[in-house]
C-alpha cells in the first residue's frame, strides 16, 4: 500500500530523469577534465549509452542501482506492490542485457558504471582502467 495518494506518486514519479542524471554528469565532468571527448546517448547505438567515445570504441552506461536491479543498498526494491516493481525492475535488466550484447557485437567495449560506485568513488578508477586497455 502506497502512503502517498496517486496525484503525489505521480508528481513524484515524473521528476525522475532519464538522462543528465547527476551520477550521469559527474562522470561526464571527471571525462572532459582528463581531456576525453565523448558523444550523449547515441542513437545509433543500442539502447542508447549515456556516453561513447568513438576514438576508443567505448560506450559507457551510467545505471540507477534502483532501477537497473543492482545488488547494493540502493538497488533494493520496495516492499508494497511488489508484482510491479519485481515486473518493472526485471524488464529493466532483461533489456539491459539485449542492449549490452548487441552494443558488444557492434565491436565497442561496455563499461557499466553503477549508481553506488559513485557514491564511494570506485568510478574513476574504473573509467582509468577501461581508458588505459583501450588506448594501448
Amino acid at each position: 500500500m502506497d502512503i502517498v495518494s496517486k496525484k503525489k506518486r505521480s508528481e513524484i514519479m515524473s521528476k525522475i530523469r532519464a538522462k543528465n542524471t547527476k551520477p550521469e554528469l559527474l562522470v561526464r565532468k571527471y571525462l572532459f577534465s582528463k581531456g576525453y571527448r565523448y558523444r550523449l546517448h547515441d542513437n545509433k547505438l543500442p539502447g542508447k549509452p549515456d556516453i561513447v567515445l568513438k576514438k576508443y570504441k567505448l560506450a559507457i552506461q551510467v545505471r540507477g542501482c534502483f532501477w537497473h536491479g543492482h545488488h547494493c543498498k540502493l538497488g533494493s526494491r520496495p516492499k508494497s506492490n511488489r508484482p510491479f516493481w519485481n515486473n518493472k525492475i526485471n524488464g529493466n535488466k532483461l533489456r539491459d542485457s539485449g542492449n549490452d550484447k548487441k552494443i558488444r557485437q557492434m565491436g565497442y567495449k561496455l563499461l557499466v558504471i553503477c549508481e553506488c560506485h559513485i557514491n564511494k568513488n570506485t568510478y574513476k578508477f574504473r573509467l582509468n582502467n577501461c581508458l588505459i586497455l583501450n588506448s594501448e
